[in-house]
């Protein structure tokens, strides 16, 4: 599908019974073909499939447009191809704005693109819904993986481009909120072919710098789907996710979801929420500071006020007004408890002294010397004198024997063992 003025190509007649005398030569022909081509479709807008898409390492993009019945080659130079609102792939039906030029050397023509559009956004919706369900089930979007946002950062990595509308709705918002946390923009574009890979290195620096930063902002103003295709891109998306240092994405309108902002720690609806969402309320807190210094002040006076009352009870207490009284009443208790300590310790000696009495009796009762007194002796091996004697038995004619009397013990020597009823051993 082109678009353009009509076109009318002006030749030297030809006569048709033989060459003429000074026939143009193919440069000739070509230059005004390409007079005529270029002049006329200077101003082109084509739809069609990319096909054969290549990129040079100089940056350029060369691609073919086709359709059912034709194809047209195209070329894309690298100023355009950092300005592209997406960046083609093979297969995509895309809208293209540009002009058409001749190559004399090779004798075709291409269209140098300017501006790329996906033709339809059913392509690119369903591209979309392709990588989320990937991305899904890796768990990049999981509740579980997010994480908390620090409630007073001390210093914000901006990941955004530093000439857009976002960077100064961010940084006006922050500065009315809280001055305090310090701001580093890390510059990148936000559009256009390799974008998606420039903010994911820009989303590695911000995590690397020197100056540890607490969050980082990921922010962008609104567009088309297309104008917010980066944030659509595997490369920056696995990045956010990637990133040590929670994420918290501010892309677009309200309305617009990227997949950057799933897989972010925290969603921002803009980069202006953005900026309220990694900072506190400045005036609430100072609200809140001077609330607890009101109360810190109430509780100061009332524990003041508590002492000076017990001060007030302490100085009229009868011991500042009598302080000999209390001597008395602690010394009449004293002479209280030594008598009473005098009586009980003369009941205890007492007590004491009668059990000590009755157990020398009892002892005295169980003596050996008493029974040895009403006539009893021991007896004992004058080889063994631990143990008396209690039997006969072990005994023979000879053996050397002591006695104890109470007045006295005696050897002796065995002549004869009479056993019991009489019997001689």
């Amino acid at each position: 599908m082109l678009h353009s003025r009509p076109m009318t190509l002006h030749f030297q007649p030809v006569d048709r019974r033989g060459p003429p005398d000074d026939p143009p030569s193919v440069s000739d022909v070509t230059a005004r073909i390409k007079d005529a081509l270029e002049g006329r479709f200077a101003d082109v807008w084509v739809a069609g499939e990319v096909s054969n898409l290549t990129r040079a390492s100089s940056g350029h993009v060369y691609l073919s447009l086709k359709d059912d019945t034709a194809l047209l080659r195209g070329v894309i130079w690298r100023t355009a191809a950092d300005g592209l609102a997406i960046e083609p792939v093979d297969g995509m039906a895309v809208v293209c704005h540009g002009r058409l030029e001749v190559y004399p050397p090779r004798g075709t023509y291409q269209i140098t693109i300017d501006r790329l559009h996906a033709l339809g956004m059913g392509a690119l919706e369903a591209q979309l819904r392709k990588l989320h369900a990937t991305l899904a089930g890796e768990g990049l979007f999981a509740a579980e993986r997010k994480r908390p946002i620090p409630a007073f950062p001390r210093r914000i990595a901006v990941v955004t481009s530093p000439t857009g509308a976002a960077i100064a709705d961010f940084l006006r918002t922050l500065r009315g909120r809280w001055r305090a946390t310090e701001v580093i923009v890390v510059p990148s574009r936000v559009q256009g072919a390799g974008a998606a890979a420039e903010l994911a290195a820009a989303l590695a620096t911000a995590a690397r710098l020197a100056l540890r930063v607490d969050v980082i902002a990921l922010v962008r103003g609104g567009g088309s789907l297309e104008d917010l295709w980066s944030f659509n891109e595997e490369v920056l998306v696995r990045a956010v996710a990637a990133s040590p240092v929670p994420v918290v994405a501010g892309v677009g309108h309200e309305i617009d979801v990227t997949l950057a902002d799933l897989a972010a720690d925290l969603r921002a609806l803009t980069p202006t929420d953005a900026a309220v969402k990694v900072s506190p309320d400045g005036p609430q807190v100072e609200a809140a500071v001077a609330g607890l210094g009101l109360r810190l002040a109430a509780g100061l006076a009332r524990r003041l006020g508590t002492a000076r009352e017990r001060v007030v009870q302490l100085a009229t207490a009868r011991i500042f007004s009598d302080p000999g009284r209390l001597v008395r009443d602690r010394r009449d208790l004293l002479t209280t408890h030594a008598l009473r300590l005098r009586r009980l310790a003369g009941l205890a000696i007492d007590r004491a002294g009668e059990r000590l009495a009755a157990a020398a009796g009892r002892l005295e009762a169980a003596s050996p010397l008493q029974l040895l007194a009403r006539g009893w002796s021991l007896t004992w091996r004058d080889d063994d004198r631990h143990q008396s004697l209690r039997s006969v038995a072990g005994l023979t004619a000879g053996t050397r024997l002591i006695t104890r009397f109470a007045d006295g013990s005696l050897q002796s020597r065995v002549e004869q063992i009479m056993a019991d009823e009489g019997r001689r051993t």
